[in-house]
């Protein structure tokens, strides 16, 4: 049985070297161009957040906010 716990340790230790490899990183200011770009925004879209924040909303009932209403049974 030892092996095995060697072997698993040795995985759970590389596991993680790789997640800590794996961060965030500094970004360079020739780089922010390119991250600023207006594709790579997540609300480019303001019909289709609408929709999404509708349905989101609509469907969690507990949730509330943004300023829809409705009870969760999706009909608002």
């Amino acid at each position: 049985m030892q092996p095995l716990l060697k072997k698993i340790t040795l995985l759970a230790v590389l596991g993680f070297v790789i997640g800590l490899q794996t961060g965030c990183t500094a970004v360079k200011p020739w780089q922010r161009k390119t991250l600023a770009d207006y594709t790579m925004r997540g609300d480019r879209d303001p019909l289709g957040e609408s929709i999404n924040e509708h349905i989101f909303f609509s469907r969690e009932m507990a949730s509330g906010g943004k300023g829809v209403g409705g009870g969760g049974c999706g009909c608002n």
